[in-house]
């Protein structure tokens, strides 16, 4: 093998090391980043709690634009509108899991 196929197998070698690092790197940080809740149709919650992220729901959003319509869109939608819109609307963690698990809680 001559000199330049050899530095021309080191490229590729690099390139290929660096492209495996980098997919074990995304990999690590995917399984180390926390999971957004998925509402559970099995939990219940007390009228309080309901009431009070309904509250929360409708003083919160309502001061930004109109207030959407809680079933119109999915539990898993609901995951990314909250995580989207909570901190604009500079919801508490506590008020991000009330007003979803009221979001989630109204039936079609």
């Amino acid at each position: 093998m001559t000199s330049k196929q050899q530095a021309t197998s080191r490229k590729i070698d690099g390139k290929k090391y660096s492209l495996a690092l980098f997919a074990a790197l995304m990999v690590l940080m995917t399984a180390c980043t926390p999971k957004n809740a998925v509402a559970e149709g099995s939990k219940t919650f007390s009228a309080e709690h309901l009431a009070a992220g309904k509250t929360i729901f409708e003083n919160s959003c309502a001061r930004c634009h109109a207030l959407p319509n809680p079933t119109a869109h999915s539990a898993q939608d609901w995951v990314g509108i909250m995580n989207w819109m909570a901190p604009k609307a500079k919801l508490t963690e506590e008020q991000h899991s009330l007003v979803y698990d009221y979001v989630v809680s109204v039936k079609k």
